[in-house]
């Protein structure tokens, strides 16, 4: 039976634990030899994840410290599985027995129950966001991999609710001066409001994610199935909560006519270059050189306080009130994990490319 914990063709990733078990942790399969690593450049990620950042992220109390078990010797990858691990500390199981036998609203209790005919209920088990650390913790090694090769990332809040950035007021310095990861002051302090009424409310509030690679090579990915894009999208519906993914002009594309949605191509400085970047930085599922640019939809964080109306695994219709700790938006700890998957899925793509073309493989094998 394929348990479906893997992403991954030569850099392979497999995550493990339960919110609510005794730890989390990822298996990582690929990374060459020879990169600089340490548990500090692992943490330096999972801390832009962690609970209890804000008012707007859960309560619950999660150093997130991480251990490096294996793959690591003198400060440099050896080349061999790397295996890293998080222990649970703050869990309140309590919190969830309630819940034990009804199907929350939003959550995936009542297909885990239809596939299983079983499921670990406290806190949503392997369908819990507490899930991602493991990616977060692999990403941090494939983005320590592409900053050897030039390769960049920015991430942030591209909107919360009904607010989003306004282009013209965007600053990237503007993210380390406020909690939602949002690079425009004026639209933080607007989704900061939204917030705190809907929290009022004991509602919760979806948003969007952008990402923007800069320095990707010209070539990686696969004409049909295994398209750049078809990828990147494979990874980032595969975070819990996410509704939607777009890349370049999107779902603005279908709008558009060819003329305008066209990125002609120009000379520069003896370069092939496009004088727009509509496509996103990908053609015919092909990395063309341009910024990466894709967003990822995430829907409204479906615990809240509120009662709701469901049923029980009995066939009863009841109320629930769902308590514990719970994000109402989770978008602002989502930025890391969308740069994580997407750092998986380009190195991932980074080390196919190598063997697409004869000429470079004689000439690396023949040095």
């Amino acid at each position: 039976m394929a348990a479906g914990s893997s992403i991954g063709t030569l850099f392979k990733i497999t995550t493990w634990g339960e919110s609510h078990g005794k730890a989390i942790g990822v298996v990582v399969d690929g990374c060459p030899a020879g990169l600089a690593l340490n548990e500090e450049d692992i943490q330096k990620l999972l801390d832009r994840r962690k609970p209890g950042q804000s008012k707007f992220t859960t309560r619950r109390n999660e150093g997130d410290q991480v251990e490096i078990l294996s793959g690591v010797f003198d400060g440099k990858t050896t080349g061999t599985t790397i295996s890293m691990i998080v222990w649970n500390q703050d869990q309140r199981s309590r919190d969830y027995s309630q819940i034990a036998d009804c199907y929350r609203p939003g959550h995936a209790d009542y297909t885990f129950d239809e596939k299983y005919g079983f499921r670990d209920y406290r806190g949503g088990g392997r369908s819990s966001a507490r899930e991602t650390i493991g990616r977060v913790a692999a990403g941090a090694i494939a983005e320590k991999f592409l900053e050897e090769l030039g390769i960049r990332f920015t991430t942030y809040t591209r909107a919360i609710g009904p607010v989003e950035i306004d282009a013209d007021r965007m600053d990237t310095a503007e993210l380390n001066n406020n909690k939602l990861c949002m690079p425009d002051a004026e639209a933080a302090k607007k989704a900061e409001a939204y917030l705190e009424e809907k929290m009022a409310e004991q509602d919760s509030v979806g948003g969007v994610v952008e990402c923007v690679v800069s320095g990707l090579p010209k070539g990686l990915g696969e004409p049909v199935f295994e398209k750049l894009d078809a990828n990147l999208a494979k990874a980032m519906v595969s975070i819990g909560a996410v509704k939607g993914f777009e890349i370049g002009a999107g779902f603005d594309a279908a709008k558009s006519c060819g003329s305008g949605n066209n990125d002609v191509f120009r000379m520069k400085g003896g370069q092939v270059e496009k004088a727009t970047n509509h496509s996103g930085g990908v053609l015919g599922g092909i990395s063309d050189g341009s910024d990466l640019i894709f967003r990822t939809a995430f829907k409204p964080t479906p615990s809240i306080a509120r009662t709701q109306p469901t049923v029980n695994r009995f066939g009863e219709e009841i109320d629930l009130e769902i308590h514990g700790r719970h994000d109402p938006v989770v978008v602002p700890r989502a930025v890391v994990v969308v740069e994580a998957m997407a750092a998986i899925t380009i190195m991932d793509q980074l080390l196919l490319a190598m063997t697409s073309r004869m000429d470079r493989i004689v000439d690396f094998w023949k040095k």
